[in-house]
C-alpha cells in the first residue's frame, strides 16, 4: 500500500510539473514557404485566389481525391467557403476567403472539425521579382490550446508542416509553368 502511495505521488507530481510547463510554453505558430513561379504575378494570383485550385496543388487536397467537398459563394471572392468531408488523412472541416488584397495577398481561415477541432489561418502573398516571375509564399499559423501546447515540445510544427508547405508549391510552379 505504501509503494501505491508513492506511486501515485509520483505520478501526480509528474502530471503537474507538466502542466506548470505548458503554463509557460508559447501557444502560437508560424510556418511559411516560398517559391519562385515563371510566370507573370497577375496570372499567378489569379490561379491562387481560387480555392478550388488548391485540388491540382495541395498535398492536403490530394491525400482523399474523393472526399466530398461543396462550395458556398463565388471562389475568389471574401465569403467563399470550400468545405470537405474525407477519409482519416483530411478529416473534415473548410475554409473561407476572409480578405483579399487584389493581386497581393489572400487571407483564409480554416475551421477543422475532425479529427481534431481547431481554428488556424492560411494565407498566399504574390510578388513580382521581374515581368516573368513572381515570388510565391504560402504561410500557414495557428494556436495550439492549454495544454495540449505541450505537445509542440515533441512536435515541429515547422517540419511537420513545411515540408507540406512546399510539397505544395512545387505542384504550383510545375501547375503553372507547364
Amino acid at each position: 500500500m505504501r509503494i501505491l502511495k508513492k506511486l501515485l505521488f509520483v505520478l501526480l507530481t509528474i502530471i503537474g510539473i507538466v502542466l506548470i510547463a505548458a503554463a509557460f510554453m508559447k501557444k502560437d505558430y508560424a510556418v511559411e514557404r516560398e517559391i519562385t513561379i515563371n510566370k507573370p504575378k497577375d496570372s499567378v494570383f489569379n490561379y491562387v485566389k481560387l480555392l478550388k485550385n488548391q485540388d491540382h496543388f495541395s498535398v492536403w487536397n490530394q491525400k482523399d481525391p474523393n472526399s466530398k467537398r461543396t462550395f458556398t459563394g463565388t471562389d475568389g471572392e471574401v465569403g467563399f467557403i470550400y468545405s470537405w468531408n474525407g477519409n482519416d488523412d483530411v478529416g473534415e472541416g473548410e475554409q473561407e476567403i476572409k480578405k483579399i488584397i487584389p493581386g497581393e495577398r489572400i487571407d483564409m481561415e480554416l475551421r477543422f472539425k475532425r479529427p481534431m477541432e481547431s481554428t488556424d489561418y492560411a494565407y498566399f502573398t504574390t510578388e513580382s521579382l521581374s515581368p516573368a516571375q513572381t515570388k510565391v509564399k504560402w504561410g500557414f499559423n495557428g494556436k495550439m490550446p492549454y495544454p495540449m501546447n505541450i505537445m509542440m515540445l515533441f512536435m515541429d510544427m515547422d517540419e511537420m508542416l513545411g515540408k507540406d508547405l512546399q510539397a505544395g508549391l512545387d505542384n504550383l510552379k510545375v501547375q503553372l509553368e507547364k
